[in-house]
């Protein structure tokens, strides 16, 4: 059994992965992590997980060697950061969920994330964990930084465009709509269920970090393939799920029937990413409804001709397939074990 440890283990993506490891026929949970939560069981911090795992939730000890074999943190960018240092090189693997070594270059990484210092060299030494675009560097990989919800459907959806078909993306936009636990459980004003209910919240209209991952990580494949990447990201009233709608100008010529081609053949193989025609089930996909529960990020790409545009949506459940089962799927990864070993569960709809 592959020992495994969570930290921030009463956060929402905490939670989820402790679902999703104990239920994995490989993977053993043997550590809990937190600071305000010390003391607590699994049951008492999430509801839904009525588990005795004899476990309760700690302070981080200096060394974790013992009792780990992966360290998942589930924990805010500043506290990843000074995690990481203190369990580099003292467990065989890391895997951070916060966004504290997404972005390698230091100069974005400062602008996106101003109050996160990291030491020199440790992010050059994260693999950008999307398992479907650099599987083979995460077997073995000693750190891991997984992209977060919203980087995962855009890169999972522009990936083909520049890996496969190798475009020139002069100008993209995205469009992003995310349910109320992409933002935790912080409390907040405005996300209080009098003024989020219903509400369509734009709560980054001019710019979002995850769109800084995407183009740092797509540069490091193709460098120059895309102009300029910018994002408005929504509030909307679900709880799970998020769209990420990306609209693509280029002057390459392109159609419709070359781009789905070009996607069915770039996934080929990728058990996680479904890519869908938008109008084959009797709703529109892909929708995050038609997702959730589910570690399955779905795919749509069209052609405007009109717009002179090429139109790419995006689906998954931002606490799986955006958190805790890509986390799971990068163990998976790291330890050679089959990619879908305990993420076989399928979408729960209507939610």
């Amino acid at each position: 059994m592959i020992r495994v440890g969570v930290v921030g283990a009463s956060g929402l993506a905490g939670g989820e992965l402790i679902r999703l490891v104990t239920q994995h026929p490989e993977l053993e949970l043997t550590f809990l992590g937190g600071a305000s939560s010390a003391g607590r069981r699994p049951a008492e911090l999430h509801p839904g997980l009525r588990l005795d795992l004899g476990l309760v939730v700690e302070p981080v000890p200096e060394d974790l060697s013992d009792r780990c074999d992966v360290v998942l943190l589930a924990t805010p960018a500043p506290v990843s950061a000074e995690l990481a240092v203190r369990l580099a090189d003292r467990v065989p693997c890391v895997i951070d969920l916060s966004g504290a070594f997404r972005i390698r270059t230091p100069e974005l990484h400062d602008r996106w994330y101003p109050g996160v210092p990291r030491p020199d060299g440790l992010a050059d030494r994260f693999v950008y964990g999307v398992p479907e675009l650099v599987g083979g560097q995460l077997v073995d990989a000693a750190l891991i930084s997984l992209p977060g919800c919203y980087a995962t459907a855009i890169t999972l959806g522009l990936a083909p465009l520049v890996l496969s078909l190798g475009l020139d993306l002069r100008t993209v936009v995205v469009d992003g709509k995310s349910g109320s636990s992409g933002g935790g459980l912080q409390l907040r004003t405005a996300d209080l269920h009098p003024l989020r209910n219903g509400a369509i919240a734009p709560y980054a209209p001019v710019g979002h970090r995850h769109a800084a991952e995407v183009r740092d990580f797509l540069d490091r494949g193709k460098p120059g393939r895309i102009g300029s990447l910018s994002m408005s990201a929504y509030g909307v009233s679900h709880v799970r799920g998020l769209m990420a709608s990306s609209y693509v100008f280029t002057d390459d010529e392109v159609d419709t029937r070359t781009l789905q081609r070009a996607y069915l053949r770039f996934y080929k193989g990728h058990h996680f990413v479904r890519v869908r025609r938008h109008d084959e089930t009797l709703i529109p996909v892909p929708d995050p409804q038609a997702v959730l529960g589910s570690n399955y990020c779905d795919v749509t790409v069209l052609h405007d001709p009109e717009g002179g545009r090429i139109v790419v949506l995006a689906a998954l459940d931002n606490l799986v397939k955006g958190a805790a089962g890509q986390a799971v799927q990068a163990i998976n990864k790291r330890f050679s074990l089959p990619e879908e070993t305990g993420l076989t569960m399928q979408p729960v709809m209507p939610a």
